[in-house]
């Protein structure tokens, strides 16, 4: 537990100002930093508080031998100045989730969920499953929650549900899990951390301090989690959609231990990937005592989650789909493949010079591409390349409107940008509730 220490807090994102408000109760002295302006009202309210805030382009200006530690936005690259300075002065560098860690009751359970995809869906359906117990249950991590957030409301005996980022984890040194699971992977990221070997390793923290008392719950299917995590020393359990596993799929059944749970054709959400997440949901759910019945109610009527591959209505036999929690090149080829339609693709964001080429396989039933943003140039490259249909503009809300009016009856307009939203939006919410807004505004 962090007290009486000089904190300095990087980044004035949801989870910066949420630790800040923590440790600031503890007798701690606390400086939050932002290179770019915010809120009046957020700055006043931490500076009633007795929070100091700066706005400052250059941050490692602010580092010196007197912090106690340096408490990072996950977004914030290792080799950003503050980090290098920080770390040179024997200035611990962590995150708001090992922070928060320590203020945590000490008898609770967690569930860990990482991945390249499908953590937002398989924590969202593992949380809501596992609230049908007679237990307190929480949520925290990527999708949202700040832990800092919420960590004082945590009830001893509780269960906490994280979904944890290769963001986050590359800052944990104690945090741990009692049950992790790893989703897939896939090489994403790369331009982060350098390498996917690199991203791989980081992803393997997920099994931090396990002991044969913790458990894992694997992808069978998937070749680089069976490699990365053959030496890890927990109990090690496997979900398939191929092959018989602890938990799996055969003749559109999901079977857990010889029991079949539910029939893929009562689940509301569609597609290989939600059926997976779907697998990992049940088995920690089943490990906790939940009932078929319980899951069978939920899944019947789960429609999915907001941002991903979010229906958001029909005008004018149009369908159109926010898929904003699409930052990379797998997300944006799973939206690609559940829909059988012509579809109006709307890509563009942050560059972080990723080829799109591992898309083009995946681009039959797409018609066009509309693009926007710092990517825009290189999406038309990338379609003009594959002989499909490109229009450029500048930004989500011209990319919306002309998909609208290039499009004809029948057609899914799909917004799945297969990059960050960091060039025009505060993060893949703020994009995709724009989208949405945007395409409710038509007419």
């Amino acid at each position: 537990m962090f007290k009486n220490k000089k904190i300095l807090v990087l980044g004035m994102a949801r989870s910066g100002v949420a630790i800040a408000k923590l440790l600031n109760k503890y007798q701690n002295e606390i400086i939050i930093s932002d290179i770019k302006e915010q809120e009046e009202n957020v700055i006043e309210e931490l500076e009633v508080l007795g929070i100091k805030v700066v706005i400052e382009e250059h941050q490692e200006d602010l580092v010196n031998e007197s912090f106690d530690v340096l408490i990072k936005n996950p977004a914030i690259r290792k080799d950003h100045p503050a980090i290098e300075k920080a770390k040179s002065l024997g200035i611990p560098v962590i995150n708001e989730i090992e922070a928060s860690f320590f203020y945590l009751p000490k008898d609770i359970l967690i569930v860990g969920i990482t991945g390249s995809n499908g953590k937002t869906t398989t924590t969202t359906i593992t949380y809501e499953l596992l609230k049908t117990l007679n237990r307190p249950v929480y949520l925290a991590g990527n999708i949202g929650i700040p832990l800092a957030s919420i960590v004082e409301e945590i009830k001893e005996n509780a269960i906490l549900v994280m979904e944890i980022s290769d963001h986050q984890l590359i800052d944990m040194k104690n945090f741990k899990t009692n049950i992790s699971v790893l989703t897939n992977l896939s090489e994403v990221h790369t331009d982060f951390h350098g390498s996917y070997e690199a991203y791989k390793q980081v992803k393997k923290y997920i099994f931090n301090h396990h002991t044969n008392n913790d458990i894992s719950l694997l992808n069978q299917e998937n070749q680089d989690v069976l490699e990365l995590t053959k030496d890890i020393s927990s109990q090690k359990y496997y979900f398939s959609s191929k092959h018989p596993a602890d938990i799996y799929l055969e003749n559109d059944k999901i079977i857990y231990k010889n029991e079949e749970v539910i029939d893929i054709h009562d689940i509301k959400i569609k597609g290989m990937h939600n059926y997976e997440n779907c697998m990992v949901a049940i088995f920690i759910a089943k490990t906790f005592g939940v009932t078929n019945e319980a899951i069978q109610k939920f899944l019947s009527a789960f429609k999915g989650v907001e941002h991903r591959i979010e229906y958001v209505r029909t005008l004018n036999g149009r369908k159109f789909y926010n898929d904003s929690k699409a930052t990379n090149n797998e997300s944006t080829i799973i939206a690609l493949k559940s829909f059988l339609e012509d579809t109006i693709l709307i890509m563009g964001g942050l560059d972080r010079n990723i080829p799109f080429d591992s898309i083009a396989p995946y681009l039959t039933h797409v018609k066009r591409i509309l693009s926007y943003g710092e990517t825009k140039d290189k999406i038309r490259s990338f379609a003009e390349e594959n002989h499909v249909d490109s229009v450029v503009v500048d930004t989500l809300e011209e990319a919306t409107k002309k998909a609208y009016e290039m499009s004809k009856e029948g057609d899914v307009i799909l917004l799945s940008p297969a990059c960050a939203s960091w060039d025009q939006f505060k993060d893949f919410e703020v994009r995709g509730d724009t989208f949405k807004k945007l395409v409710n505004e038509l007419k």
